[in-house]
Parts: structure tokens; C-alpha cells; sequence
């Protein structure tokens, strides 16, 4: 976290791997939540297509509205004009944060239990575990999202933090790999057995790490806050003799957010790039089974999966290299030119190509999922333009990366049922049948061709959706504007107004 950070190196080394550590507890779990939660409701609960429908509607508008609802929630005192009179410091935004963190953190990992044992019947189950699982995983995920644009303002810092967190995040995809191990739909007690241990150590993970962040930011800040408080009462017409303006509605703030053109830009971009990377998660087993199955071997299936978990967060470690060098703006879009010419040149080179289908569908997961690692840094630096542009005491970090969810979570449902529907509507195929693939009318091969029309479908969704997505992301992606010299004026004024603050955060 540089210099600007008060402290020897070796203590915001540490304060920097605790907080990336954060991602650890949460990515171990999720990531095995993403891959199998579908498959397990469909092929060993047997939820019918009404249930799974009417579920993934509803998690739709909970999914979505509960991300500003916590938001505003966790802010709500923080929108007030800089001049009211009972201000919040920066060092009890930290701790508000952390408490959060330990609180929801252990109730995050139980309610990823839920979806591995048979407790109500699967619609019900269905709808009820991804409403709990996802209000949890919000909470976490907001206030450790947030912390970031509270902790450090300089893109070095947070792209610091941002590395601590992909390295810790490569950690626990490895559960992944393990998973691939565990999992079979006949027999379920050893994969809910490996859930088990996973959720234990998530549990043990959030408790002591968030209890060490704590401990630590208020052995180092809190001496400073006192005696800048000392020091406050000591001086006089400090304070301008006004009444206290009234904190800031909601209504008063999406008024402003509405006029935030960067943050609508960004969001119409993050939409898009949400629904392909839960596309990707959804479909990817389908990908293997349709287009490699008969081709690769079931460790060389388990490998790709693996690596398409843990390359991501890896290669991401490079693309913060480049952000640094470079700049957020100009990565992301050259991933977006390089998913639109990975897809291109796969439509060209067909379905046949099993060597390449293999780098392809990899390297499709690794290049999505490295974009929306790259995104908080964005939202962060929204978050600062939102507090120099409205001129607020304090910057509304958990609120606006709620506001964003809002907008953009709506991809997380959109990919499954979107997914379905076209593999039903362009094969025949309908993943929640229970007759085998090769009884259905209509998928034998098709004359003079050795691709089945299933196989041929599969790898037209794969292909077309990507490129689909780069065409657009592109075009929306050129209309924003907070980037190079614009953005350095924003963080001049925002670490400006820091520095004016009782205590400055970047203290631990």
C-alpha cells in the first residue's frame, strides 16, 4: 500500500494479506456453489422446470435488490453534506465493515450448506437456499468489496489490495479441483462430506481473520483518533456556526446516481459482462460433456476444469501488472478485442478441432473471469468521483457497490434461463427431460455430417455468446470516460479531502 500508508512495510504487508485473505474463505466455497448448485437440483433433487423457473425468477428480484437494500442500510449515515455537525471518521467505517465481515462471514458458509442435503421438497429448497445463500454472501461481499475504496484511494494501494486478493483467490479455487474428485450424483455422502470441511474452514477463516484486522487497525488508529479529537476540542470557530443539513434520501441519491453518466455507462458494460461469466459457469459442464466428452479423458476433463478455475485469478496477478503500467481502462478493453478474436477465430476453425476447443473453452473462462476481476477497481474509482462530484463527508462505498449489483446482478439469473432457452429452442434439447440424449427426436446426426445437431448447437452458444458480448461491451465500453486525466483530478481531490479528515483510514 505504498508510502502513503503510515506504518513499517512489513506491518502493511500484513494488514494487505489479511484483507486479500478475505477472499480465501469466500472464493473456496463460491466457486464450487457456481458449478455443481444447478446440477444438483436438476439431476439428483429432480426439480421440475416450473419450480427451477419460478426459483431463479424470484432469486432475480432478491438477487438485485437486496445489494443496495444492505447498501443503504450500511451507508445511510454516511449521506450527509460535509458540513453537518455529527460526523462519521473513516476509522469507524473501517470497523463497521469488519464487524460485519465477522458476523456475516460464518452465516455465509452455513447457508452454503443448505443446498447439499435434502430438507424440504426441491422447489421449495430451491428458492429458500438461494435467497439465504445469496443475502449472505451480499453482506460479505459488500463490505469487503467496500473496503477496498475505504482502505486506499491511490489505484498503487488499491491495486496492491486487489493483487493480495487474487493471489488468495487462486487459493481457493483449488477446491475445484478437489471437488471434480468428490462428486457423483449416485452416491452424495462424500461430496457433502467435502462441503462440510470446506464450510468449517470458511467459518474459522472469517472468525479469526476479521477478529486480526480488527485488533490490529484499532491498535494503530486509535491513539491518533484521540488525540486528533484532543486537539479538536482545543480549537475554537473551528466548526462553521451553521445548522446541520439534513442527511441525504434515497430518493436525493439516486437522483444524483442518475446523473452519474460514468456509472451508467459502467454498469450497462458490467450487465453484459455478468451474464457471460455466469453463462460460462453454468454451461461448462454441459461444453465438456457435448464437445470433449468423447474425446478427452475424465482426468483431462478434471485438469481443464480445474485450470479454468485457478488460471483466472492467476493470470490476473499479470493484468494488475498491466493496470499499473497502463491503466484499468485500456486492459479491459483490450480483453474485450481479445475475447471478440479468441471467439472469431474458433467459429472459423469449427467444431471438429478438439485441441483447440479445449484452449478455447479454458481460455474463454480465463479472460471473462480475469475482466470482472479487474471491475472492482472501477467501482472503486467511481466511488471516489461519487464523493468529490456530490461533495459527501463521506464516501459511500458499500451503498454505490450495491447500487451497481442492483444493475448488473440481473445477468447472474439471466444466463441459466437464457442458456436453456436457446439450447432448447436451437436443438430440441431439454436439460430437464430424464430420457437419455440419444432418445430424443430430432438429435440424431445429421445426414452426411458426423456433428450431431446437439454438439453443433453447444458450439454455436459457445462462440456466439462471447462474441455477441465483446461487440457490445465494446461499444459501451468507448462511451466511458473516467480514465487518464479525468480520474487523476478525482483522486487528487479525494485524497485532498482525506488528508483534511480527523484520522486518516490508510493509517493500518
Amino acid at each position: 500500500m505504498g508510502r502513503s500508508i503510515g506504518g513499517s512495510w512489513q506491518g502493511v504487508v500484513s494488514t494487505a494479506v489479511l484483507y486479500g485473505s478475505l477472499a480465501l474463505f469466500t472464493s473456496v466455497l463460491h466457486n464450487v456453489f457456481l458449478l455443481y448448485y444447478v446440477e444438483t437440483f436438476v439431476s439428483v433433487y429432480k426439480i421440475d422446470k416450473v419450480s427451477f423457473w419460478v426459483g431463479e425468477t424470484v432469486f432475480l428480484l432478491w438477487n438485485s435488490f437486496n445489494d443496495p437494500l444492505f447498501g443503504w442500510l450500511s451507508d445511510r449515515a454516511f449521506l450527509s453534506s460535509p458540513q453537518t455537525g455529527s460526523q462519521v471518521t473513516s476509522p469507524e467505517v473501517v470497523l463497521k465493515r469488519l464487524n460485519a465481515l465477522s458476523a456475516n462471514g460464518p452465516l455465509f458458509a452455513l447457508s452454503f450448506l443448505a443446498f447439499w442435503v435434502a430438507w424440504a421438497r426441491p422447489g421449495l429448497q430451491f428458492l429458500l437456499c438461494l435467497c439465504l445463500y445469496d443475502g449472505f454472501l451480499t453482506m460479505v461481499d459488500l463490505h469487503h468489496s467496500a473496503l477496498l475504496a475505504d482502505l486506499a484511494v491511490s489505484a498503487t494501494d488499491r491495486t496492491r489490495l486487489n493483487f493480495h486478493c487474487s493471489v488468495f483467490s487462486a487459493l481457493g479455487s483449488l477446491s475445484v479441483f478437489l471437488s471434480y474428485s468428490f462428486w457423483d450424483k449416485e452416491d452424495f455422502y462424500a461430496f457433502r462430506l467435502f462441503c462440510l470441511t470446506l464450510a468449517a474452514f470458511s467459518i474459522l477463516g472469517f472468525f479469526l481473520v476479521s477478529r486480526l484486522l480488527r485488533r490490529r487497525f484499532e491498535k494503530e488508529v486509535r491513539p491518533r483518533q484521540d488525540e486528533a479529537l484532543a486537539l479538536k476540542e482545543l480549537c475554537v470557530g473551528h466548526a462553521p456556526l451553521t445548522s446541520p443539513e439534513r442527511p441525504v434520501t434515497i430518493r436525493q441519491y439516486l437522483k444524483q446516481l442518475s446523473k452519474h453518466k460514468n456509472f451508467m455507462w459502467f454498469v450497462s458494460m458490467n450487465l453484459i459482462q455478468v451474464f457471460h461469466c455466469h453463462f460460462n459457469n453454468n454451461f461448462f459442464p454441459l461444453f465438456l460433456e457435448h464437445l470433449l466428452s468423447d474425446n478427452i479423458s475424465a482426468s483431462t476433463g478434471s485438469i481443464l476444469l480445474g485450470i479454468s478455475y485457478v488460471a483466472p485469478h492467476l493470470n490476473n496477478l499479470y493484468f494488475l501488472s498491466l493496470c499499473h503500467r497502463h491503466g484499468v481502462y485500456r486492459v479491459i478493453r483490450w480483453l474485450f478485442l481479445l475475447k471478440l478474436g479468441l471467439s472469431v477465430a474458433m467459429l472459423l476453425a469449427g467444431a471438429d478441432h478438439v485441441f483447440l476447443l479445449c484452449i478455447f473453452i479454458a481460455s474463454n473462462r480465463v479472460f471473462t473471469e480475469g475482466t470482472c476481476k479487474l471491475l472492482k477497481l472501477v467501482i472503486s474509482d467511481l466511488v471516489d468521483e461519487d464523493f468529490v462530484v456530490n461533495r459527501r463527508q463521506q464516501a459511500a462505498s458499500a451503498l454505490l457497490f450495491g447500487m451497481v449489483a442492483l444493475l448488473t446482478k440481473p445477468g447472474q439469473t439471466f444466463a441459466p434461463l437464457i442458456g436453456t432457452w436457446l439450447l432448447c429452442a436451437y436443438t430440441g434439447y431439454d436439460i430437464f427431460q430424464r430420457e437419455p440424449v440419444k432418445d430424443i427426436p430430432g438429435l440424431d446426426a445429421a445426414p452426411g455430417s458426423g456433428t450431431q445437431p446437439l454438439r453443433l448447437g453447444c458450439f454455436h452458444m459457445l462462440v456466439f455468446v462471447p462474441i455477441t458480448c465483446a461487440l457490445l461491451q465494446l461499444a459501451v465500453w468507448s462511451r466511458f470516460t473516467l480514465h487518464g486525466r479525468k480520474l487523476q483530478g478525482i483522486k487528487s481531490s479525494r485524497q485532498g479531502a482525506q488528508h483534511s479528515s480527523l484520522v486518516d483510514v490508510k493509517a493500518i
